[in-house]
């Protein structure tokens, strides 16, 4: 049997190698919602052993001498020594397990979820999108698009009303609020200046003007 273990690069190795908690865990993600499943943890008794000798090593203290971090050294060594022959058994049965969550799209090659998945095409939901969430998505585009000229032509109703040809003062001269063109200042009651402008030849008018010097238009 071949020792090979083909896999793609949609995982997360959570493996713990050392100590009392060591044990073999991948996680597996959808490539285009990235929702996860993780595979059943399975723990590495070599390298737990392990970490139980070295605990019990500390608390026994100089009992066992030297003789006691040999067995400790030795046992170790077994467990790193089949570490890596472990880990490739245990990370083949995660694949296979895996295997039952995601699919394999036939087209851009990515690992896909049962949500991203059309069953149907045989594809992911990116290179064949399922037809009635598309026509959702494209009315509701139409309506924003069509509700969005008619708010703008609206816009424009209001905009024809707005005096555009009068200077306003935008900074309070006394205190340097921001006025925001009102005629006084919202922080100190400052007056402020308002240069009125002709509204047809834009020229600005004196105080107290009722017609424009340069064409007669009335002021106001």
């Amino acid at each position: 049997m071949s020792s090979e273990v083909r896999f793609a690069n949609n995982y997360r190795d959570l493996c713990q190698r050392d100590g009392t908690g060591a044990g073999f865990q991948f996680e597996f993600y959808c490539e285009l919602c990235l929702d996860t499943w993780r595979s059943p943890f399975e723990p590495y008794r070599a390298a737990r052993a392990s970490g139980w000798l070295r605990q019990a090593g500390s608390f026994a203290g100089g009992l066992l001498g030297g003789a006691g971090g040999q067995v400790d050294d030795a046992v170790e060594g077994v467990a790193n020594a089949g570490y890596g022959v472990a880990r490739d058994k245990a990370f083949s049965r995660a694949i296979a397990q895996a295997q039952e969550h995601f699919h394999r799209c036939a087209r851009c090659h990515e690992y896909v979820c049962d949500r991203c998945w059309g069953a149907e095409q045989g594809l992911c939901v990116q290179c064949a999108p399922d037809v009635a969430v598309e026509v959702e998505t494209e009315r509701h585009r139409g309506t924003l698009d069509a509700a969005r000229e008619a708010a703008y032509v609206v816009g424009e109703g209001r905009g024809a009303q707005v005096d555009v040809a009068t200077d306003h003062q935008l900074v309070c001269p006394a205190c340097s609020a921001e006025a925001h063109g009102a005629k006084f200042c919202p922080q100190c009651g400052q007056r402020l200046a308002s240069l009125a402008a002709c509204s047809s030849c834009h020229t600005e008018l004196p105080a107290g003007s009722r017609f424009c010097p340069e064409c007669g238009t009335p002021a106001g």
